[in-house]
């Protein structure tokens, strides 16, 4: 069955709002666990807009307690600077079970695509070399191409780096989920397409990004194979109204009902 990872960077990013301890990112990250929730997901960038380097060495030491995953993500090419010593500096200091590498720009006010492998595989394979050496399972943040032959091509490439894992960036799949009718079908049709691409290349899959209650059900019923969802953006907005227990709980009756078949509509 699928798994459920929490990203926690939006309540860093309340707590740093007003500065002090609260919320507290590793109380939250109890909170999920202690509902269900697999594993928890940070994605620290080098302006400490949100996850701040002390948070990831908490959560490390927390979810090594609890025996669960903890799934860092980040830019590797970003240098290092005051307070944010680098992504492979945190993994080698955390030895998270999960790394993602996900080519992000400081700028960038979310992450909004993936590599293109064609063109940095060369650049990635020793910083995924280097992970592993760590402990570390590496995945690599993926675009689901609408043209076959490209999808095809980038898996390949993708597989090439020696990463075990891709993680589909599913924007433009909620995207079209909010459409609904075709739109959500051709959605579906491009990142199944993508998932076999990644299953013919020896790659295990992930999928993250803009996921909801809504339309995380039928993704995981159309799209073959996903082993893990990182969801944080959209979980924690819906926390505010129904509470964090009860919201983690509820993502994990929706991935429930997909591995049995639920036929659930995001239209």
């Amino acid at each position: 069955m699928t798994r459920l990872s929490v990203n926690v960077n939006k309540v860093a990013v309340l707590r740093n709002s007003r500065g002090g301890r609260d919320p507290d990112v590793v109380e939250a990250a109890i909170a999920c666990l202690d509902a269900g929730a697999h594993g928890i997901t940070v994605h620290p960038r080098p302006d400490a807009r949100h996850i701040r380097t002390d948070d990831v060495m908490a959560l490390a030491a927390l979810t090594r307690e609890r025996s669960v995953e903890f799934n860092l993500e980040g830019n590797p090419f970003a240098p290092p600077r005051p307070g944010y010593p680098g992504f492979l500096a945190l993994c080698e200091a955390t030895r998270p079970e999960q790394a993602t590498l996900v080519p992000d720009a400081d700028a960038q006010l979310t992450s909004d695509h993936g590599f293109d492998f064609q063109r940095d595989a060369d650049r990635l394979r020793p910083l995924v070399a280097s992970l592993q050496a760590l402990g570390c399972r590496v995945s690599l943040f993926a675009d689901a191409p609408e043209d076959p032959i490209l999808a095809k091509a980038q898996a390949q490439a993708a597989a090439s780096t020696g990463a075990q894992r891709i993680e589909l960036y599913t924007g433009p799949y909620a995207e079209a989920a909010s459409q609904g009718g075709a739109a959500l079908i051709r959605g579906l049709e491009r990142f199944s397409r993508m998932a076999a691409a990644a299953a013919g290349a020896g790659l295990d899959l992930n999928a993250g990004h803009d996921l909801s209650q809504h339309n995380l059900g039928p993704f995981l019923a159309a799209v073959p194979g996903v082993l893990e969802v990182s969801i944080g953006h959209a979980l924690i907005g819906e926390a505010l109204h129904a509470g964090l227990p009860a919201t983690v709980r509820a993502y994990l009756a929706v991935i429930d009902r997909a591995s049995r078949g639920g036929s659930i509509s995001a239209a």
